[in-house]
């Protein structure tokens, strides 16, 4: 006589996840479905956001896109009372050619700030992902990173639009060039804002960067300081290419970018220090 047991399908899903519970290592193809709910939830936050903005446009673009253009900005009011400069915004008027350029141009807007605000979360659930794979050493050498690297691009962001967008926007359009007047389209505004503020965001992550080559042994102390005359010149360099021919512009950006350089060697330097006393007292 044979006796058909059915299994139900609750049952069958339990068990492998009971399996991974014990301790087992998950296959290829679990590392895939596991990297693909963290890129989902990533995009859900930064759809989300960006929902947020889309639907507040008056503020978004009137404060925030639109704020280096008005005199109440905080930088203006900041150096016209300390240095006397700057004390009255740049006057030039923005427009749409296209038919589809402000609804598209709202979209990227939405998407952008989308994904800067979530960014501490984008970069929390990369840290989910990574983390099971670190030894116990490194998770805590590592303790805190979602914090200093989300506070970092942060403060680059913000730097790049407090400091590097008004003085860029004031060059730029206040130069003179034959019988013309500066009447930039909306899409270019906004791309050049995007490029104020983003890559200055990414540039503040140098001492993170430092940090992980030093661990991985790739560079040290000895190498940074050896290079530092070639690194002032390559943060000029990358100055000039971020931000407007103007050596005010770039001098703003390149003093903060050289002191994120100096930091970067004492990161560099207690990380060599602290594998050193770990090597002697093994």
């Amino acid at each position: 006589m044979r006796i058909i047991i059915f299994v139900p399908m609750s049952i069958k899903t339990i068990m492998p996840k009971a399996k991974k519970a014990v301790g087992a290592e998950m296959t290829f193809l679990e590392h895939l479905e596991e990297l693909r709910w963290h890129i989902i939830r990533s995009l859900a936050s930064v759809a989300l956001f960006g929902i947020v903005i889309f639907t507040n446009k008056e503020f978004v673009f009137d404060r925030i896109i639109f704020g280096p253009k008005w005199e109440t900005f905080p930088t203006y009011k900041f150096f016209c009372k300390i240095l006397n400069i700057m004390c009255t915004p740049p006057q030039f008027m923005v427009q749409a050619f296209k038919v589809e350029e402000k609804f598209i141009t709202h979209l990227k807007v939405s998407i952008i700030l989308g994904i800067i605000i979530s960014f501490p979360y984008i970069f929390w659930e990369v840290w989910k992902f990574i983390k099971p794979g670190l030894y116990q050493n490194e998770r805590k050498a590592a303790r805190g990173m979602v914090f200093v690297c989300s506070a970092l691009f942060l403060l680059g962001v913000l730097f790049g639009y407090y400091v590097i967008s008004p003085f860029a926007l004031n060059f730029l359009t206040g130069y003179e060039l034959a019988d013309t007047i500066s009447t930039p389209t909306l899409t270019s505004y906004v791309n050049n804002m995007a490029m104020y503020t983003v890559p200055t965001g990414i540039v503040f992550e140098l001492p993170v960067v430092v940090y992980f080559l030093t661990k991985i042994g790739l560079i040290t102390p000895q190498f940074l300081k050896q290079y530092r005359k070639m690194a002032f010149v390559v943060i000029l360099v990358m100055s000039a290419v971020i931000t407007p021919p103007d050596v005010m512009t770039q001098f703003l950006i390149g003093v903060p970018l050289y002191i994120l350089y100096e930091i970067s060697i004492v990161i560099s330097q207690r990380v060599v220090a602290q594998q050193e006393k770990e090597m002697a007292s093994a």
